[in-house]
């Protein structure tokens, strides 16, 4: 049986083209109305020159961000979505898997003022990753991820362990994929392993909803590590 890090990789490179169709779209609710704006206001409260948008997709926030004159840079290890992103704007995107970054085979710049990450962190060992990302941050820089709310996400199993997507509603032959789910003391952990420390939590929620939509940690470098 492949390792689930394999199987989440070729589940990007297979469901690649339904996930344009469906960003584009605009037919992922919590996306539309919750979490699309949620870390856009915090990658915007930062008030960053340089920003670095790690697993970015087909290139929306990379987007979003040149109409408002940042400069932006993308990065993905889909080829497809790296195309589809470099294509419908003006930032330059780079091809590279996490491992290809975390070895530094591939030179996507350094001295960020901010990396985001917005739900792009999906496999069990993300802390050389994250590490990584803090040597490219300039003095005070800061690292933002959204990703799934730990709480709602957990269906009664609140652990650490791979958990599977079916994209159950979604138009498309989608191949499952697999992703890893972690608590809220897991990821601090990792960030506190990486260098990082917490220096904001939010939990974005929809009105009209009972439950967080995602949770948003915002975390700097720590003194040590300067």
């Amino acid at each position: 049986m492949p390792a689930p890090e394999s199987t989440l990789l070729q589940s990007w490179h297979h469901n690649a083209h339904f996930w344009i169709e469906a960003i584009r779209a605009g037919t992922i609710e919590s996306r539309l109305k919750v979490t699309d704006q949620a870390i856009l206001l915090a990658v915007l409260g930062r008030q960053p020159e340089r920003v670095l948008d790690l697993g970015c997709g087909e290139g929306w926030l990379l987007r979003a961000l040149a109409e408002r004159a940042i400069t932006a840079v993308g990065v993905d290890g889909d080829a497809t979505l790296v195309d589809a992103a470099r294509s419908s704007g003006s930032s330059p995107v780079h091809l590279a898997s996490y491992e290809e970054l975390v070895e530094a085979k591939v030179d996507i710049g350094s001295n960020y003022d901010l990396i985001c990450a917005n739900f792009a962190l999906l496999h069990q060992d993300i802390i050389p990753l994250l590490a990584a990302m803090n040597a490219l941050l300039a003095p005070r820089g800061a690292l933002v991820i959204q990703t799934l709310h730990p709480w709602t996400a957990a269906a009664g199993d609140y652990q650490d362990g791979w958990r599977e997507e079916t994209f159950t509603g979604f138009k498309g032959q989608w191949q499952p994929m697999p992703w890893y789910f972690r608590t809220l003391s897991s990821w601090l952990n990792a960030l506190d392993m990486a260098g990082f420390q917490l220096a904001g939590l939010q939990e974005p929620q929809h009105p009209q909803s009972p439950v967080p939509q995602s949770l948003l940690l915002v975390a700097e470098q720590r003194g040590d590590c300067d």
